[in-house]
């Protein structure tokens, strides 16, 4: 399988641009496909935003009218998405509250570019069909999760959350 024929596609609101780095965020979905055996074609995308945004985004699709760190719009049953014949498989989206990020890198003790690269190997695993609402799925994607950023040298402090019993992570499948 080779991730490097799925297109990796990162926009950054404006009032952000300077504090998250794209390249670094294309680095992380790709490091997250690679690990997961996943090989294109296909294609992904990831948005960094506002709380605003998310907040939205939240409501309109899981019915709670809250922020949250990160959603992830895919799928991974491959019968959401209707796709044009001969045209790459979607695998989703991943989106970013960066106010979250920041406010989350802060209390862990890590850098913010640490935590965008822990929402977003987060994300994409969701988009990937990974879950946390079961303790084994809990374990699972926390050990992939925790390899990832290993393998990546991302600082973080602790890539498994103390709050993720009552998670906020937002996912829609």
């Amino acid at each position: 399988m080779d991730p490097s024929t799925i297109e990796v596609e990162v926009q950054i609101d404006d009032p952000f641009a300077g504090q998250a780095d794209p390249d670094s965020l294309e680095r992380c979905a790709r490091a997250t496909l690679r690990h997961q055996r996943v090989g294109g074609p296909g294609a992904l995308t990831i948005v960094v935003t506002g709380d605003g945004n998310v907040r939205r985004l939240n409501r309109a699709y899981r019915g709670v009218d809250a922020t949250t760190d990160v959603l992830a719009f895919g799928d991974a049953e491959g019968d959401g998405f209707v796709t044009a014949p001969g045209a790459p498989r979607y695998l989703g989206d991943v989106i970013i509250s960066l106010p979250r990020a920041e406010a989350q890198a802060g209390c862990a003790g890590h850098p913010l570019e640490a935590e965008l690269q822990l929402l977003t190997v987060h994300g994409v695993l969701h988009l990937l069909g990974h879950d946390h609402a079961e303790p084994a799925e809990k374990t699972a994607m926390w050990a992939a999760q925790a390899e990832i950023l290993r393998a990546l040298g991302a600082p973080v402090a602790d890539p498994t959350p103390e709050e993720t019993d009552t998670d906020s992570h937002g996912f829609h499948a």
